[in-house]
């Protein structure tokens, strides 16, 4: 079965984004056992696999952790969205449906809690190398009508750029124009420009909507609903 599977999966070269060196380990073991990927790469944060992408490294599939130092909810594969072509796979140890659903709405090729099984990190290469989303076993996903301001939210951040999302990131911090602007090492006119752009995308008036926006669409606030 593994042959056939290796034959069937042209996913050889993955980065894993995880904070945890040990789950790095454990994963890139497991994928290179079950999945047959020859070629593992890793970043502890967001902004080093961006790095790696924008040196030249092309995975074939990227596993991401939702939880990283430097990123909040839903940004950190939001960004890896615009700055890869390659499916990415989202694993994590939550496992709340309104959480699989906004991370399916927003790109992500599939979702695999952290606790799964050899066998389900395989049959997850394999769906999604056949082009099909993968979710976990007893999962319904929402469909976006049926989601209220969060599923709104995901949907709106999902259409942000790279460049984008770190500036409105930065806005969350609090950060004026002229500070971004000094942060990423562009002018200011620029930054204004992609504010311009971020509001009209998320249809909000002003930075403390699009402030709003982001908060809507974390994790924490739609776990603290249900709890």
């Amino acid at each position: 079965m593994l042959a056939e599977s290796a034959a069937r999966n042209d996913f050889e070269k993955v980065l894993i984004v995880d904070d945890h060196p040990l789950f790095c380990d454990a994963l890139s073991m497991t994928l290179q056992s079950v999945a047959q990927i020859r070629e593992v790469h890793t970043a502890d944060r967001l902004e080093g696999a961006l790095d790696l992408l924008a040196s030249g490294l092309k995975p074939d599939a990227v596993m991401l952790d939702l939880n990283l130092p430097d990123v909040d909810g839903l940004e950190g594969l939001i960004r890896l969205k615009a700055s890869t072509d390659a499916p990415v796979i989202v694993v994590s140890s939550l496992t709340d449906n309104r959480v699989v659903s906004q991370v399916i709405q927003a790109g992500a090729s599939g979702y695999v809690p952290k606790h799964s099984q050899r066998d389900v990190f395989r049959t997850a290469f394999e769906t999604v190398h056949a082009g099909d989303v993968f979710v976990p076993e007893g999962c319904v996903l929402r469909d976006a009508e049926e989601e209220d301001e969060h599923g709104e939210a995901v949907k709106r951040l999902a259409t942000l750029t790279n460049q984008q999302a770190r500036i409105l990131q930065l806005i969350c911090e609090g950060k004026l124009n002229k500070q971004i602007a000094y942060d990423l090492s562009i002018a200011e006119t620029t930054v204004k420009a992609h504010v311009t752009a971020i509001m009209r995308k998320l249809g909000v008036q002003s930075r403390t909507q699009a402030v709003l926006i982001v908060k809507k669409a974390s994790f924490a606030s739609v776990l603290q609903d249900q709890g």
